[in-house]
């Protein structure tokens, strides 16, 4: 968790304001590209509402988290007595309706301190069909002093019936602010440095930054590597198959690929980026083989 929150800062203002006016919605859907703070945002929220009376206060003046505060190391070590998370195990494909569960048991519970208490659920896009109508039941009619903050990924739907339940509230960050993070994150002016292949079309600070630890890794000239070049490298080195950072973003390359070389698509009579668009789904969706994927995408798009 990041103790300074960059970014968002009007959103929190208001979301202080919210609070204090007794505005605030009690279901909020925190909207906006993955990695660009939106669980920082609510964490920051959070301390500020439950460090009010306790020593070591939220820093609004400076929207800064002070890591001596009791409610801020609860919630670091998830024991906080007011605050349920729910995220996708790094081990699972879904959030599962046993988790849901557990939530609803925390609903259902008393509280010893008579706070208002909060259900935070990340990576909303990961809810399956059941843990969704589970959570759907929960929310329509929660206790009076329960309130939920559900992070969803915007490039990932999620169903209609829960979206228009809650009050939405889409975050973006700045091109000014991505640049601060990223110069901060490696004490560098590193960010003006990045092939404008990767940086220029996509708003994620997060990205980027494992791009460049990807690159610096790998031993690639991320400044001067165009999107072409770097899936060859992948390809090369099948590194596909075995790294997180690759697989978590093998739609954004393609899509990147495509948008970059649109001169490609005009020079066949069928729709070539939709067959590969489709055929990449369909490797993800049914567990086929990536290998065959990228050879076939080699042969006819990058050795062509």
């Amino acid at each position: 968790m990041s103790s300074k929150l960059i970014g968002h800062r009007e959103l929190f203002k208001d979301f202080v304001n919210f609070y204090n006016l007794g505005k605030l919605p009690n279901k909020i859907l925190l909207s906006g590209h993955k990695g660009i703070g939106k669980s920082v945002f609510s964490s920051h929220f959070l301390n500020y509402i439950f460090s009010k009376e306790e020593e070591y206060p939220y820093d609004l003046e400076n929207n800064e988290i002070l890591e001596r505060n009791k409610s801020y190391n609860l919630y670091f070590n998830n024991v906080h007595p007011n605050i349920f998370k729910i995220q996708k195990n790094v081990e699972k494909k879904n959030i599962e309706i046993e988790q849901i569960r557990n939530m609803i048991k925390f609903q259902n519970s008393s509280s010893f301190n008579n706070k208002e208490r909060f259900v935070l659920i990340d990576d909303a896009e990961f809810l399956n069909i059941n843990s969704t109508n589970a959570l759907l039941k929960s929310i329509e009619e929660p206790n009076s002093n329960l309130n939920f903050i559900i992070i969803h990924d915007s490039n990932v739907k999620i169903k209609e019936t829960l979206k228009s339940r809650c009050i939405e509230f889409k975050l973006y960050l700045k091109s000014s602010e991505i640049e601060f993070i990223i110069d901060s994150y490696f004490k560098n002016s590193i960010y003006s440095k990045i092939s404008e292949d990767f940086k220029t079309h996509y708003n994620n600070p997060s990205f980027l930054i494992n791009f460049i630890k990807f690159c610096n890794d790998k031993e690639i000239d991320f400044e001067n590597i165009s999107i072409t070049e770097f899936i060859k490298i992948l390809i090369d080195n099948k590194n596909y198959l075995k790294e997180n950072f690759v697989l978590e973003n093998l739609n954004f390359f393609i899509e990147l690929f495509f948008y970059r070389n649109s001169n490609l698509v005009k020079n066949y009579s069928y729709d070539l980026k939709e067959y590969f668009y489709q055929k990449l789904s369909n490797v993800k969706k049914y567990n086929l083989d990536l290998e065959s994927f990228f050879i076939e995408f080699e042969d006819v798009l990058i050795n062509e």
